[in-house]
């Protein structure tokens, strides 16, 4: 049975999503702004995120309000390419005026144990979070939220072992604190993620299922099918 509380949003180009996806992003933060003068957004990591963050970096938007985290982050080194912090840090931070003491890496670096440590202080002194971005796996996961792992949900950040794709070691915002978003977007792109997506709309329950809204979850999409 489909979750009334998930709204799905299908695209038939990827420019039609990147835009629809851009727009919501901006609304959200003028919304969050004017009623409490600070927009926190949970960042995503991937490809469709990286192309949908240039297209924000171009809007007029109150950037000095913005605070900036991160779902999750792969234990690497922060120049590592495949830190999320890097693509965030080249496509979008270098090119707004978002002051640094509201951008809040996951320091990864540490490792999982210490850096999940850190970032749970961290996020202690954030309230709910205005807005949520996270992406979806082919195998259900989000953020490093993976199928078969024991949920932790010991602290508002935790480490992250075993996972089934590289690199083993990460560290991921807990389900419990990312279920304090006033806001959630799923980013679906490719048919990669068919059955995940089947397994969401009939009830099948996977990591992404884990992640809701008082105010309800949006899902945009394309290359699936929505039957």
């Amino acid at each position: 049975m489909q979750d009334k509380n998930t709204r799905w949003k299908h695209y038939d180009s990827i420019d039609g999503l990147r835009h629809a996806v851009c727009d919501a992003i901006a609304l959200s933060a003028q919304r969050a702004i004017a009623q409490r003068g600070r927009f926190s957004i949970v960042l995503a990591g991937g490809n469709t995120p990286r192309a949908i963050y240039r297209l924000l970096r171009e809007r007029n938007m109150d950037w000095s309000k913005w605070h900036v985290y991160h779902g999750d982050e792969r234990c690497l080194s922060p120049d590592h390419e495949d830190r999320n912090s890097l693509m965030v840090q080249q496509v979008l931070l270098d090119h707004v005026l978002i002051p640094a003491s509201q951008i809040h890496h996951i320091p990864a670096e540490l490792g999982p144990q210490l850096g999940a440590g850190a970032y749970a202080q961290t996020l202690q002194a954030c309230a709910d979070f205005d807005l949520l971005l996270l992406g979806l796996g082919e195998d259900g996961h989000t953020a490093s939220l993976f199928p078969g792992h024991a949920l932790d949900n010991s602290a508002d950040a935790v480490p992250v072992f075993n996972s089934p794709k590289p690199p083993a070691e990460r560290i991921s915002i807990s389900q419990h604190r990312l279920n304090r978003s006033l806001e959630v977007i799923f980013i679906v792109t490719g048919a990669g993620k068919q059955q995940a997506v089947n397994d969401w709309r009939s009830g099948v329950a996977i990591p992404a299922t884990l992640i809701r809204s008082a105010n309800g979850v949006d899902v945009y999409a394309y290359e699936v099918d929505l039957y």
